[in-house]
């Protein structure tokens, strides 16, 4: 069976190319989502604005992708560093410069670095499976007045944890892996087992994201 990882390059790689496929995240329940990927692969805008407007200070942007956040925060003067697992997206998000990461959120080679802001935009909330466990290490990396920044489902969604695979138009499928997905209602019910609070909540352009700080300072008892 195909990787993930492969399923998803490839299709980035067609969609550079300026013939974008239609590409899926399907659950096992036959529910499927489309990756937005020609909006992945283009400048930041609209509701991406308003999100990059609440960055503070140096930025780690968790799940970068092709890099379009990470790449705006730069070009406003930010410190800025993308992470991603995906190499294809790595590959094309250093492309001119920009910088990013070959990682994962959990490698040790994060360990030492502490940020103002840490992103978690398009649905990346989900990686893994476990919001709470992603949170918890989000908060590791936080400085002590720090925040994240998260994407959220529709208020109309449901929370849940599924095992998801990447569905191409092009006719590739790819492994079942999990994946979770929050809905803006249920933000306190992975938040606070984090060690974090949601101070503000916003929608734009059918898109939901939440302002999450530390409900005790980051070196202190949770």
């Amino acid at each position: 069976m195909t990787s993930p990882l492969e399923v998803y390059g490839q299709d980035l790689l067609t969609t550079i190319g300026g013939a974008p496929p239609t590409t899926w995240l399907r659950d096992e329940s036959g529910h499927a989502i489309v990756l937005d990927l020609p909006r992945w692969i283009e400048p930041a805008r609209g509701a991406d604005e308003l999100l990059l407007d609440r960055c503070t200070g140096p930025t780690l942007d968790l799940g970068c992708g092709p890099g379009r956040l990470t790449r705006a925060l730069v070009a406003r003067g930010l410190e800025c560093l993308g992470v991603d697992v995906a190499p294809v997206a790595v590959a094309l998000a250093r492309h001119g410069g920009t910088p990013v990461l070959h990682a994962s959120a959990f490698d040790t080679v994060l360990d030492d670095t502490r940020w103002a802001t840490v992103l978690l935009a398009d649905g990346n909330i989900g990686i893994g499976g476990d919001p709470v466990a992603l949170l918890r290490r989000c908060r590791e990396l936080l400085t002590d007045c720090g925040h994240v920044l998260v994407e959220l489902d529709a208020p109309t969604d449901a929370t849940r944890t599924v095992k998801v695979r990447i569905e191409s138009s092009s006719g590739r499928t790819s492994s079942w892996f999990p994946w979770a997905h929050v809905s803006a209602r249920d933000v306190a019910d992975v938040t606070e087992p984090a060690g974090l609070s949601a101070t503000e909540v916003w929608h734009a352009a059918g898109r939901w994201f939440a302002r999450l700080q530390p409900a005790t300072p980051v070196g202190g008892t949770p």
